[in-house]
């Protein structure tokens, strides 16, 4: 079965059960989750009921797909993603993206948990996204190598301005409302995992111009942006990751620190969607392009 054929059966599969078109697409991050309970009339789908997902097996991520209202627009959030580091490929870590789109989102809200590798960045505070570094797609694991399908998008999609410089505006000005949130603008970089990063890779990391580094969020980016979608990513500062750290960060920390940064979470997340336009695009909703 090709990948079209995948996304046009896990497509089947939701609208069978809604009839809502999302028009914001939303991936929620390690501990962040909590913010899809926040949706209303929702229709609520675990991965498993779901054909061709995969499965969320780390701590943090509840593994549904919720389709509903947040702030009067039309939604579809993913209550955990999927990691190349849990074993699956790529393309699998990514169709998720392509069923969002299909199902008729056209803007993609990407969130993360991250270590702060700028050193004046601190746990509790927010970033978001600039620009990426894709430390494995520089080594050849790209979530578009492979047959390309027209109907999706072009063979070389750019990536130069990958988060819409608009939406990075709406978050920056929404974050200025809010005074409790700390909202910093910079670069993710994105390692495999699951192993935290050495010493000397963070300080690598920080060379390279890296604010923040994780192990997710690219991929789905690379993805959306081959469907012309528009993209803004927030990172969740966790833990620092200078590099000159002396005590060693563990998962539940990161967690702790997310469900405690929740409310403020919520908020900004809440304050973008409401100032979002709410237009669909000009374009049937969930449609692929033609075939050439």
């Amino acid at each position: 079965m090709t990948l079209y054929d995948q996304v046009t059966e896990s497509v089947a599969s939701i609208q069978s059960r809604t009839t809502l078109k999302p028009a914001v697409a939303m991936i929620l991050g390690s501990g962040l989750g909590d913010i899809a309970d926040e949706i209303g009339d929702t229709t609520a789908i675990p991965y498993a009921e779901i054909p061709h997902f995969a499965r969320s097996s780390v701590p943090g991520h509840a593994g549904r797909l919720v389709i509903g209202m947040l702030e009067d627009q039309p939604v579809v959030a993913m209550q955990g993603r999927f990691h190349f580091y849990e074993g699956y490929s790529l393309q699998v870590v990514t169709l998720p993206v392509r069923v969002m789109y299909r199902l008729g989102a056209h803007t993609l809200i990407v969130t993360n948990a991250a270590g702060g590798v700028n050193a004046a960045y601190h746990p509790g505070d927010f970033m978001v996204i600039r620009d990426h570094i894709n430390i494995p797609g520089m080594a050849g694991l790209n979530p578009l190598v492979g047959p390309n399908d027209e109907r999706f998008g072009a063979r070389f999609p750019p990536l130069a301005g990958a988060y819409d410089a608009t939406l990075r505006a709406l978050a920056r000005s929404v974050a200025a409302t809010q005074p409790e949130t700390t909202l910093h603008e910079g670069v993710y970089v994105m390692v495999t995992g699951p192993s935290y990063e050495t010493s000397a890779e963070l300080r690598l990391l920080h060379v390279l111009g890296a604010d923040a580094v994780g192990m997710s969020t690219v991929p789905e980016v690379v993805v959306a942006r081959h469907m012309n979608m528009r993209v803004l990513g927030l990172s969740l500062i966790t833990n620092s990751a200078t590099g000159e750290e002396t005590e060693e960060i563990k998962h539940g920390e990161v967690l702790a620190v997310a469900d405690a940064a929740h409310p403020k979470f919520a908020a900004l997340v809440r304050g973008i969607v409401r100032a979002m336009p709410r237009c669909h695009p000009e374009r049937s909703e969930g449609s692929l392009r033609p075939s050439s």
